[in-house]
């Protein structure tokens, strides 16, 4: 049987290598801008950048292709801002005075292990020891590839405020989890606008000076593709995956940052880094070969969220013209109580506990 998963895994894999490629591609703009600065043009260039993409968006003249946001949804993406887009970055700037540059890289994958705790504790969802092993491998592979061999080390209140920025970032990956089925271009437009307007005006507050526009262009367009497009895949994979595996895929960034930091700068890289990707590469594979199915139950259920008519999820009716050529499309309708088995995994309809 076909794995329904591999598409859903592509996307967050291409959303790894777009926010992969931000770090070795904003060293160029660095010593341009600002690094304060530089984070709120990545933001606002993911903002307007959708914005104007979902302006210019098609929609279909009886349904639209994905769901609006609701006033339920607000808090949840209020949120993913507060705590991931604002308060994240400033205490992680803050702790970086205070952390070796060698600490804070290794420490920043406890991200990923964040993401998946929050979500089996917080948020219940559910996660099998392959899921586990798969996390593990590929956190391992991302420490090892961050290892300075320097022996540079240290334990400090900096290395812990680096520890408390990923829960931050993992708080703010389940929040967005919550809103998922929504339209994403919205939620990283919101995101992109409001924390890159944030960081705007702690620069100007600041007294940073603005760059050439060529600079800031740059710098937009980059914000865009790495934290724009990027998180739109993400949350497109995790409506369909979940939290926990979305971010054990997404684990596989730094790789596709020193692929191309050693195209960029000729950086030359160790044994770690070709020791290391087999590890990551069996880490994709157990989630690409977990098989998760058991007969499970679904409540009546009446929700908004993009959809077809291909699963046995979806049994409502439309008239022909209804229905745009794709399949896709969004609207307002009800789930049947059903008690049924096959193969899953924690996606919008399959929250349920195990």
């Amino acid at each position: 049987m076909k794995n329904k998963n591999i598409t859903p895994m592509l996307k967050a894999l291409l959303a790894a290598a777009l926010f992969g490629a931000s770090a070795p591609l904003s060293k160029l703009l660095l010593g341009e801008i600002p690094p304060t600065l530089m984070a709120s043009f990545l933001y606002l260039g993911s903002g307007i950048g959708l914005y104007l993409q979902s302006y210019f968006r098609s929609t279909d003249k009886h349904f639209s292709d994905e769901a609006r946001l609701t006033r339920n949804d607000w808090s949840w993406i209020m949120g993913a801002v507060g705590v991931g887009g604002i308060a994240a970055p400033i205490v992680l700037m803050f702790a970086l005075k205070n952390t070796p540059a060698s600490t804070a890289s290794l420490l920043l994958n406890f991200e990923g292990v964040a993401t998946t705790v929050i979500a089996v504790v917080a948020f219940k969802e559910a996660v099998g020891k392959r899921i586990w092993m798969a996390v593990l491998l590929i956190t391992t592979a991302s420490i090892l590839l961050s290892w300075n061999s320097s022996g540079q080390w240290g334990f400090s209140l900096g290395a812990i405020g680096v520890l408390s920025a990923c829960v931050l970032w993992g708080i703010d990956n389940n929040f967005t989890r919550n809103v998922s089925a929504k339209d994403p271009l919205s939620i990283v437009t919101i995101k992109g606008l409001s924390a890159g307007a944030f960081s705007l005006i702690l620069s100007v507050i600041l007294g940073f000076p603005l760059p050439p526009f060529k600079f800031v262009l740059l710098a937009m367009v980059l914000g865009y593709f790495s934290y724009g497009l990027s998180i739109v895949l993400f949350i497109r994979a995790m409506r369909e995956l979940g939290a926990a595996r979305t971010s054990a895929l997404f684990g596989t960034a730094p790789f596709v940052g020193v692929a191309l930091s050693l195209l960029l700068f000729r950086e030359n890289q160790g044994t770690l880094f070709f020791f290391s990707l087999p590890i990551m590469i069996i880490g994709a594979i157990f989630l690409l070969k977990e098989n998760h199915e058991h007969l499970h139950k679904h409540e009546i259920t009446e929700h908004e969220h993009r959809h077809n008519h291909n699963d046995s999820h979806h049994t409502h009716g439309h008239s022909d013209n209804e229905i745009p050529k794709s399949g896709y499309h969004s609207h307002v309708h009800e789930h049947e109580f059903i008690i049924h088995k096959h193969q899953h995994t924690p996606d919008i309809y399959h929250r349920h506990a195990h």
